[in-house]
């Protein structure tokens, strides 16, 4: 339950001294319970000991706390789909879904030119481009998807490239063969995950370079990087991928276009070696052909 919820559900409960604490702290939910005790007690004309007797009674075992699971309600309601979703849909006007998708989409992929830094991102590439001995490439719920394509594409430009699945599981082998001259890219988006900032830690007390590519909330996982590339995710019922996958094509662009012939060269093997089965669209017969 919301703590505002929780606040009118116990109103009745509360003596009128705790009552003026609780009718401030709803006024201005949830801004007011940010403040300390000091000031909340001065806003509702009571004092310290009264506001913390509240919290008490709200089950938190003291003002931190309470504090603590307000800013962590505030933080699940900015980064929750569901609750984004329900916003969104209250705004959407009469512009027929599709194109607005498609503008909303197109602003995303433009705002990469601000929201990613240049010097950000030649770094990233110089990493990837310099003969790293290791790359490993990781996503978390959603965003392994994009992380395994980036790491298939980029695997065509330069060698040793591994897309690491479960960091700290099966694949744990991948993150502890990084070291000084390897390159771990972590790719973490809101609501982001624990995984990916543990496994951004190790990689980063293993020698790598750290690149992380995150929204511009910016994950925990950045706290460990030596790069960080930041893209808008605005989008309902979920962040859009949009711009991630257009930073991560122009990483691969990039790349190849500074290996100087190297990733050409790594390509032409690619093309001469693997084996994949296609199917063509057959010519139309003729009947006569077709009888013959």
């Amino acid at each position: 339950m919301r703590i505002d919820d929780e606040i009118f559900a116990r109103m009745g409960e509360l003596s009128p001294a705790e009552k003026k604490v609780a009718r401030t702290l709803l006024a201005s939910y949830p801004s007011a319970g940010l403040e300390s005790a000091a000031t909340v007690a001065k806003a509702a004309g009571t004092s310290t000991p009264t506001v913390l007797r509240l919290v008490t009674r709200l089950g938190m075992s003291g003002y931190p706390d309470f504090q603590k699971r307000l800013r962590e309600e505030v933080t699940h309601h900015m980064n929750s789909p569901v609750s984004r979703t329900e916003e969104g849909v209250r705004a959407h006007g009469e512009e027929p879904v599709l194109q607005a998708a498609v503008a909303e989409r197109i602003g995303l992929v433009e705002a990469l030119a601000t929201s990613v830094p240049p010097s950000e991102f030649d770094l990233a590439v110089e990493a990837l481009a310099r003969r790293p001995k290791h790359v490993a490439v990781m996503g978390g719920y959603f965003s392994r998807f994009a992380a395994e394509i980036f790491a298939v594409q980029l695997d065509q430009a330069i060698p040793f490239v591994d897309f690491v699945s479960e960091p700290l599981g099966h694949d744990i082998g991948k993150l502890l063969r990084l070291c000084p001259g390897s390159v771990a890219v972590v790719l973490d988006f809101r609501r982001y995950e624990l995984t990916a900032t543990q496994a951004a830690s190790i990689a980063k007390a293993r020698g790598a370079t750290v690149v992380v590519i995150t929204d511009q909330g910016l994950s925990p996982a950045a706290e460990s990087a030596d790069v960080v590339l930041p893209v808008p995710v605005a989008g309902i019922p979920f962040d859009s991928a949009v711009a991630t996958v257009a930073l991560l094509e122009a990483l691969v662009e990039a790349v190849l276009l500074a290996t100087q012939g190297r990733g050409i060269e790594r390509m032409k093997e690619w093309e001469d070696t693997v084996q994949i089965a296609r199917a063509y669209r057959e010519t139309a017969l003729s009947p006569a052909e077709a009888t013959s």
